[in-house]
């Protein structure tokens, strides 16, 4: 079986649900994922559709018609971007604070959400203009909304050591039923957040994981990054520990067909899904601290943190995070620079005395 089964698994399912999300768009849209679907993945496309889907009706809706002439967003041709202005789309930035979808319901964007949006709606515009389809590029010239950057949530060694000891001996305050569960899943959950804590990959990195990446010889395991690049990333003695001590288990359980090469198995012998993580990483993280909202994604950033702390090389942290930008790891590691700031204050003595 391909390594590749669980990306390629993704990446139909991504295909199927754009080519559904199509249907209630114009054709134009169509013409655009075609466009750049050697550029993007499979998942910014369903993003993209998503987000153009939103814009589109609000333009059919509240530019381009009127309530006693509305137009469906089908019928719009690619002609209809020319019509709408810099102005029309600041406006519909403001829109996006707080608005009512098809669905009925009240949607809400913070600055952060916009700027996804705007950046779909610009992708829109900078191909049909690139490609001399339209006569404006009014997208171009709308400011993105400015963010302020969220303070990096991760465990402190304290909670990490917390947290591996409660999942490797239990909770002395779970039922008896739980505590069965937890005796049947201890050793692959301890292998998994041991893996994620001591590696940094990404939950889908670790969900798509197969039995023929792991490389013991090397200590390394190989995972497909975001946009579908291979990489070999390097585990400790306390990773090797845990995964073997679950390989060891996991011969004694027989996958369902199709999921013979999985690594990580449900209790129903199927792979793994990410929202499968997401619950168990609750589960056990809430346990250890209440205050923070730990998710995979969390431990990846303790991960970085603790690597960023003990290497102060900025450019390893972000090799081993798969981060194209080295920019996008010195903004999210800023905090630690400061910190390092703070402690040089009292490093110089002026007087040797004092």
């Amino acid at each position: 079986m391909s390594q590749n089964t669980y990306h390629d698994m993704v990446k139909k399912q991504n295909i199927e649900k754009l080519r559904v999300m199509e249907q209630n768009l114009p054709p134009f849209c169509t013409l655009f994922f075609r466009g750049i679907s050697d550029r993007v993945s499979t998942r910014t496309m369903v993003a993209y559709a998503y987000d153009l889907q939103i814009f589109l009706h609000y333009a059919a809706t509240l530019i381009l018609s009127n309530p006693k002439n509305p137009i469906d967003i089908k019928s719009l041709n690619v002609q209809c971007l020319d019509q709408i202005t810099k102005f029309d789309i600041e406006n519909y930035m403001e829109y996006l604070s707080l608005y009512q979808g098809e669905d009925g319901m009240e949607h809400t964007n913070d600055a952060r959400g916009k700027g996804r949006k705007l950046s779909s709606l610009k992708s829109l515009y900078n191909y049909f203009y690139e490609s001399e389809m339209i006569k404006t590029n009014p997208a171009s010239i709308v400011h993105v909304p400015k963010y302020h950057e969220k303070t990096i949530i991760r465990l402190e060694p304290n909670e990490v050591a917390e947290l591996l000891d409660l999942i490797e001996n239990g909770s002395a305050k779970t039922s008896k039923h739980q505590k069965s569960y937890h005796d049947i899943t201890m050793i692959r959950d301890l292998a998994l957040i041991t893996l994620l804590l001591g590696t940094g990959i990404r939950v889908s990195e670790c969900v798509g994981l197969n039995l023929t990446d792991l490389d013991f010889d090397n200590g390394a395991i190989r995972i497909i990054r975001k946009g579908g690049n291979e990489a070999n990333i390097y585990f400790g003695d306390e990773v090797e520990d845990a995964l073997k001590a679950y390989l060891e288990q996991r011969t004694n359980i027989i996958p369902l067909s199709g999921h013979e090469n999985a690594l990580f198995l449900s209790i129903q012998n199927r792979r793994l899904t990410v929202r499968a993580v997401e619950n168990l990483v609750k589960k056990y993280a809430s346990q250890v601290t209440s205050l923070k909202k730990i998710t995979p994604h969390k431990l990846r950033s303790t991960y970085g943190t603790e690597l960023y702390r003990e290497s102060n090389d900025i450019y390893l942290v972000a090799s081993i995070l798969g981060h194209k930008d080295v920019n996008t790891t010195k903004k999210h590691y800023a905090s630690m620079d400061e910190e390092k700031k703070r402690r040089a204050a009292n490093i110089v003595k002026l007087r040797k005395g004092k």
